[in-house]
């Protein structure tokens, strides 16, 4: 009824009745937002970003899909939209939150000087221990986990991240 009444020509409105997969992901694209802007503030390059939402969005359909949540959830705007614009956005809290800790900032630091809230600084911890309950790994939110509250460096969270194991994919 709210999709027949509130679009029009220039709002279109998609429904989705996989709460738990929107609501998923709505807070585990922030996390991977950190870890966008952290590799935009250490001058990596557009593959690199690419790269990192793909994994980041695999990352996230794991664990959603291990919860309960459908994976065409993950996949259609609540998921892969909103992750691209989380990471790309110029007004994305969390893309600047990751953008300052790649030019060198502290988390308390950029955090203090921030008006609004940054959910992924708060999220990383919980969505590992929903991963560790569900014996699911996330190497992109334990990377950014450690950033924000175990005083690791963004390019060695970066070089952890890319000295894992080769596999398929």
């Amino acid at each position: 009824m709210l999709q027949e009444k509130l679009g029009g020509p220039t709002l279109r409105l998609y429904t989705n009745s996989d709460v738990l997969g929107v609501e998923l992901a709505a807070a585990m694209k922030n996390v991977i937002a950190i870890a966008a802007g952290a590799c935009q503030g250490l001058g990596l390059g557009a593959n690199t970003l690419a790269a990192l939402i793909t994994r980041g969005l695999a990352e996230m359909t794991r664990l959603a899909v291990a919860l309960g949540a459908k994976q065409e959830t993950l996949s259609g705007l609540a998921g892969l939209g909103d992750l691209v614009l989380t990471c790309t956005g110029a007004l994305s809290r969390n893309r600047h939150v990751g953008l300052e800790l790649g030019k060198g900032r502290l988390p308390k630091e950029i955090l203090t000087g921030m008006k609004m809230v940054a959910e992924g600084v708060g999220t990383a911890p919980a969505l590992l221990r929903l991963a560790r309950e569900s014996h699911i790994e996330l190497p992109i939110t334990e990377q950014v986990n450690a950033i924000l509250h175990e005083s690791k460096a963004p390019a060695a969270a970066i070089r952890e991240i890319m000295d894992r194991p080769q596999k398929r994919e």
